[in-house]
């Protein structure tokens, strides 16, 4: 069984993960420390780039000693080391690579860089033997995306957004209302108080032959309206018909990436819904085929899907913000990661010229760290 140390260092906060697998086996995480810099930012009203590399800087060995002691594993023991390389701030996933980079450079260990967005992707199945064909729905910070997913590595781009991300959104209608970075949780808080009917905000690209996003008119709209409000705002109201209007726009099109031509899956309830309401390609879906798509899909597909949850690691879903709706039952598909964290590497000597520019460009901390923990061979 492997062992994988990771980092995220892409915006706002600091993380460390120690897991252990491999291929074929469901992963087993042994570590997860977090540091975050909410309310560091808050009182600038979001993220500030260098705010956010130097907390990533103060605070990452303390985490890598904390993760390595929650697992009881030495350092010494890691056959991989794996950090986020983006999307994200530069500066951030400069800390988190370069770290990574460093210890394994020293312990002659494999590093891996990952993709920010594969990482929602993927991490739901963390507990799982195999990543199933689904369709997938990221919404995350500055990311809103429809992937048509066969397996790890073999993905299809359905649909994103055109301008502002839903999250994006969230920030900005936060800002409006008077509301404390950041604006999705708060919003949420709001509107569990609010008539999300209040407010008939416009549910952008909905009927567009598309599988695209755009919440730009969206944020428009409630600037406008709340423009027009005399005296006190009426911020539940406004905050859940904001958020009522996402959620649609969101399921709307995430059913239709399941049920039209856009994803080909055999033998599954997408090919009966499909031949039932014989879409023309491209053609939009009306409402009452979406209604009727909701109902039989809440009756049969996600009654599936929940029985598919139970196994999920669903804590970990919600913290990425990854958003999984299937299609149908799967076949079969190992990690990759786990198969290259099995993968034989040669040791290498610290006199190299890789790690003297490794230590050259800021990995010394993370040398000095690998170097000298307990159990270092």
């Amino acid at each position: 069984m492997a062992l994988l140390l990771a980092i995220e260092s892409s915006c706002d906060e600091t993380a460390v993960a120690i897991v252990r697998g491999s291929a074929g086996n469901p992963t087993e995480v042994l570590a997860s420390e977090i540091s975050s810099q909410i309310e560091l930012h808050r009182e600038h009203g979001g993220v500030v780039p260098e705010l956010a590399s130097r907390n990533h800087s103060l605070h990452l060995r303390g985490l890598v000693e904390n993760a390595l002691e929650a697992a009881a594993v030495h350092m010494g023991e890691i056959d991989a080391f794996a950090a986020t390389t983006g999307p994200g701030l530069a500066s951030s996933l400069l800390v988190g690579s370069t770290a990574a980079k460093g210890m394994a450079c020293v312990l002659g260990r494999p590093f891996l860089g990952i993709n920010h967005l594969e990482g929602h992707l993927l991490s739901p199945f963390l507990g799982r033997t195999e990543v199933p064909p689904h369709v997938a729905l990221i919404v995350s910070g500055g990311h809103t995306l429809l992937l048509d997913v066969e397996g790890p590595g073999r993905y299809r781009k359905l649909g994103g957004t055109r301008d502002d991300a839903a999250g994006e959104a969230y920030d900005k209608v936060g800002k409006m209302l008077g509301l404390t970075y950041p604006g999705g949780p708060e919003i949420e808080k709001a509107a569990r108080t609010g008539d999300p009917q209040a407010y008939d905000f416009p549910r952008s690209m909905q009927h567009e032959a598309n599988l695209d996003f755009s919440f730009s008119g969206l944020k428009t709209a409630v600037l406008y309206t709340v423009r027009k409000i005399q005296g006190e705002l009426p911020v539940a109201d406004l905050a859940a018909s904001f958020q009522q209007a996402v959620i649609e726009i969101l399921v709307h099109k995430a059913l239709r990436a399941v049920l039209g031509e856009h994803v080909q899956q055999k033998g599954s309830l997408v090919n009966a819904e499909r031949t039932r309401f014989d879409f023309a390609h491209n053609a939009p879906v009306t409402d009452e085929q979406i209604r009727e798509i909701e109902a039989r899909v809440n009756a049969e597909i996600l009654a599936n899907v929940a029985a598919e949850a139970r196994e999920m690691d669903m804590e970990a879903a919600q913290k990425t913000g990854a958003m999984m709706l299937f299609g149908e039952k799967y076949g079969d598909s190992v990690r990759v990661l786990k198969a290259l964290c099995n993968r034989p590497v040669p040791r290498r000597d610290t006199s190299t010229p890789l790690a003297k520019a490794a230590s050259s460009n800021g990995a010394s901390g993370a040398i000095d760290l690998a170097s000298n923990c307990s159990g270092f061979a």
